[in-house]
C-alpha cells in the first residue's frame, strides 16, 4: 500500500471518529468476496446470462413459479453456505464500537447479520425468510429445505397449499416501507455515509446517500467502479475493499 493511499485511509478513519452519526451503505461488491455472485458487472454479473423479468419479476413468480426457483435455488444454496468476509466483520465491529448507527444494504444474502451486525436495514428484502403470497404465513431460514435445492418441487405453505415467495424485492415490486423509511431517516440524519461495494446504479436504493450528501453528510465511497457521487465524495477508494476496510478498522484500534 502506498504512502499516499495510507493517508487517505487515516484521514477517512478520523472522519469516523470525529462524526456523530455515520452509517454504512452496501451492495453486490461487499459480498463477491464470499462467494456471492453480483448481478451487474460486465461479463460477470447474473443479468449478462438471465433476463430479470423472466426468472426474477413477480410476473414471472406467479406465472413460472418453476422458472423462477430454478434460478433462485443456487443463490440460495449459496448465500446459506457463504461465510462473511473481513469487510462484513469489520462493519459489525464498527457498529458495535460505536463509529456507525447502521448498515443500510442492497443485499439479500445475510452476511451482515452472519458477521455480528445488529443493526442492519435490508433495502431489497432477504433470501433467509419467505412468505406465503396467499394466507401470509411466515416462514424462517429453513423456508427452502435442502432436500428442495435438489430437485424441481417447489416449496408450499402447509396452511394453504400455495407456492410460498422468499421475501426479497423482485422486480415489479416496491421497496420495504418501513425499511426505506428508516434507512431514509438515518441519512437524512448522517454526517458521515461509508458507501461500500455498491456502485450506486440501482434506483431507488441509490438515492439515499444523495439524500443525505445534500443534508450534509460527508461521503466515504469504497467501490471499484466509478459512481456517480465520486464528484462529492470526501474520499474514494478505488482499490480492493477487503485492503482499504480492514485498514479503516486497524486505524480505529478495531482489529
Amino acid at each position: 500500500m502506498s504512502n499516499s493511499l495510507q493517508l487517505q485511509i487515516d484521514q477517512a478513519a478520523q472522519l469516523l471518529r470525529s462524526s456523530k452519526l455515520a452509517v454504512s451503505f452496501t451492495g453486490a461488491g461487499i459480498s463477491t468476496p464470499s462467494g456471492i455472485p453480483d448481478f451487474r458487472s460486465p461479463g460477470s454479473g447474473l443479468w449478462n446470462t438471465y433476463d430479470p423479468f423472466e426468472v426474477a419479476s413477480l410476473t414471472a413468480f406467479r406465472r413460472h413459479p418453476q422458472n423462477f426457483f430454478n434460478w433462485i435455488k443456487p443463490l440460495v444454496k449459496t448465500a446459506r453456505q457463504a461465510q462473511p468476509n473481513l469487510a462484513h466483520t469489520c462493519l459489525a465491529r464498527m457498529e458495535k464500537a460505536g463509529f456507525l448507527r447502521a448498515v443500510i444494504t442492497q443485499n439479500i444474502d445475510g452476511l451482515h447479520q452472519k458477521a455480528g451486525s445488529s443493526h442492519v436495514i435490508e433495502l431489497h428484502g432477504s433470501a433467509q425468510s419467505a412468505t406465503c403470497p396467499l394466507c401470509f404465513r411466515k416462514f424462517g431460514a429453513d423456508w427452502l429445505p435442502d432436500s428442495f435445492l435438489l430437485n424441481d418441487r417447489l416449496p408450499r405453505c402447509e396452511n394453504c397449499g400455495a407456492v410460498i415467495k422468499p421475501d426479497v424485492v423482485l422486480f415489479e415490486e416496491l421497496l420495504p416501507v418501513d425499511a426505506w423509511l428508516e434507512a431514509e431517516r438515518l441519512c437524512e440524519s448522517a454526517d458521515v455515509i461509508l458507501v461500500i461495494g455498491s456502485s450506486l446504479e440501482v434506483y431507488p436504493a441509490n438515492s439515499l446517500p444523495r439524500t443525505g450528501l445534500q443534508r450534509g453528510a460527508r461521503l466515504i465511497i469504497v467501490t471499484r467502479s466509478r459512481t456517480p457521487l465520486d464528484q462529492y465524495a470526501d474520499f474514494v477508494f478505488n482499490q480492493d475493499l477487503i485492503e482499504v476496510v480492514p485498514h479503516l478498522c486497524r486505524v480505529l484500534n478495531l482489529l
